[in-house]
């Protein structure tokens, strides 16, 4: 401990090392692919930057070393993104290293009125409040979530069923903000500091211990599931194969491995159906579908595109400009969806995504301001997506006929805790996702997607059946365990008895309940700090 506090304390000397130090770590610590298991480094990955920040008095200089040691972490962390857009790729580094850099600031803003030993202390609840109160925002990518770095480390958080991932942040800034404040303390008052460390790694692994240790119950129900994996190139699917070979491609494969499993449920990919197939102009395609769904006997959960079409002037459920059809004048609106359909009935259940990536699928505040529709680096070449109407379930049966509801959500919207929970709360019983990562190659993205996912079981002990196009398509458990899997770029299906879930999870009731209280807590301490205003050691 002695030779750390050495090494560390003289990066003090240097301007820009400490906080490119921080960069690197907090990059390194971050999931990529499941071999790489640095996640500890996350534990210590703030010292150096908190650091060099003691005695830097200047707002500008302050920021300049902050923003270093962010774009170096977005890098690292979030490079594979430029693979389907290098603009978006471009501006996601530069715009989400920004936003990392605002709690910071405020956290000069503290130091300069009540000095560092205060702001070290606010710095949990400054960091953990903004985390939220970013990702509610719009323009939001949400994705570096601090606890997120720990997806992997499953013994260790799963006390996320009560906080969430934001507990598992707020624990990382608080152990960060313990070792600067032990490295700045006298010798003499070094031990209070350190003291906590030890505890604060076993009280987690202690709980996580327990929790899982009492999952000895007998099963209770479960789903019988098979996911499709067709190892499409998305430009290939969306330019080449056209919309008779995907529909056929994928109805190829399920018919295979529905004569093997005879599922409940069988799911193909997000935009597997990347055509508006409940459009009359595809009545023939959809009729095909619906036959083979007979045949196979089974309920189908697919994305695909889907179409809203108002008379000129209405309203469209997004609230967004949409676009106006030369042909007919009706303003029309697509949506990244997904349908369920049953051979059991001829009723077919739709739902919209509601979380948009921004600026690829959707750009922020387009409904209020149509012109910045001009900023969109959208991947299928088409404009923003319509926005969904929020969590909407859907509703199965078995082979049994028992009466089963899903959590269906699209891609990008597994990393929002709250979205996902709210979905449990309305009474899903586990939890399914669809996506399509094969827009970033072989790199650690879609690895890094399906790590973050683990936290939405955890958080709601529910199991998910999660299905991409070219990987990573799993079944996780409700400890966030992934069980099978078919990894990237390899075609075929897998299937798996997924068990339902009546009981919810204390952070399923009241989720985001800590970053609300931190952003109360941020307010009572910046207004005593401008009391106390000290005028000591900024």
């Amino acid at each position: 401990m002695s030779l750390f506090f050495q090494i560390v304390g003289g990066l003090r000397n240097s301007a820009f090392r400490a906080p490119l130090f921080s960069g690197l770590l907090l990059g390194v610590a971050f999931p990529s692919y499941p071999s790489v298991r640095l996640e500890v480094l996350a534990w210590v990955a703030l010292v150096p930057l908190l650091l060099s920040l003691g005695d830097v008095r200047r707002a500008g200089d302050f920021f300049r070393k902050v923003y270093a040691a962010m774009l170096l972490y977005c890098f690292i962390a979030l490079w594979w993104v430029s693979l389907a857009t290098f603009p978006g790729g471009v501006l996601t580094i530069l715009a989400q290293a920004f936003f990392l850099t605002v709690p910071f600031m405020l956290f000069f803003a503290l130091r300069r009125m009540a000095g560092f030993s205060f702001a070290l202390f606010s710095l949990p609840f400054v960091q953990v409040g903004w985390e939220w109160l970013y990702m509610e925002q719009e323009l939001s990518l949400g994705w570096l979530t601090f606890g997120n770095s720990q997806a992997l480390l499953t013994p260790m958080v799963q006390y996320a069923d009560m906080t969430g991932v934001w507990g598992v942040s707020f624990w990382l800034y608080a152990f960060n903000a313990l070792v600067v404040a032990a490295l700045y303390a006298p010798k003499g008052r070094r031990l209070r500091y350190l003291v906590p460390l030890p505890v604060m790694v076993l009280l987690p692994l202690l709980y996580g211990a327990r929790v899982i240790g009492a999952d000895g119950a007998a099963p209770g129900n479960s789903v019988r599931i098979s996911l499709v994996q067709p190892n499409l190139n998305p430009v290939e699917k969306w330019e080449q194969l056209g919309a008779f070979g995907t529909l056929v491609l994928h109805s190829r494969m399920t018919a295979d491995v529905v004569e093997r499993e005879h599922p409940d449920l069988v799911i193909w990919p997000e935009t597997a159906l990347s055509f508006p197939i409940l459009e009359p102009g595809y009545r023939d395609y959809y009729r095909f579908l619906r036959h083979s769904a007979g045949l196979w006997d089974t309920t189908l959960l697919s994305g695909f595109t889907d179409i809203v079409r108002l008379p000129a002037g209405g309203v469209l459920p997004s609230g967004g400009p949409g676009q106006q059809d030369p042909l007919t004048g009706m303003m029309e609106e697509s949506y990244n969806a997904t349908l369920l359909l049953s051979s059991r009935n001829d009723s077919v259940q739709v739902y919209r995504k509601a979380h948009l990536v921004p600026f690829a699928e959707r750009v922020p505040y387009s409904g209020q301001l149509p012109w910045l529709e001009r900023l969109n680096f959208s991947l299928t070449g088409a404009g923003s997506w319509g926005q969904g109407p929020g969590a909407t379930l859907m509703t199965m049966q078995t082979v049994d006929k028992e009466s089963v509801v899903l959590a269906n959500i699209i891609c990008y919207e597994s990393i929002f805790p709250g979205y996902v929970a709210g979905f449990v709360r309305q009474g899903a019983g586990l939890l399914t996702l669809v996506t399509n990562d094969g827009w970033y190659g072989t790199s650690y993205g879609p690895w890094q997607h399906l790590a973050i996912g683990r936290f939405r079981c955890i958080e709601n002990r529910r199991a998910m059946a999660r299905c991409a196009n070219t990987g990573v398509s799993a079944f996780i458990d409700r400890f966030g365990r992934v069980g099978a899997e078919l990894s990237w770029w390899e075609k075929g299906t897998l299937s798996g008895d997924v068990p339902l879930e009546k009981e919810l999870s204390f952070y399923s009731r009241w989720p985001d309940l800590l970053p609300k209280a931190s952003l109360l807590m941020t307010a009572a301490l910046f207004a005593f700090a401008f009391r106390r205003r000290s005028p000591q050691r900024p």
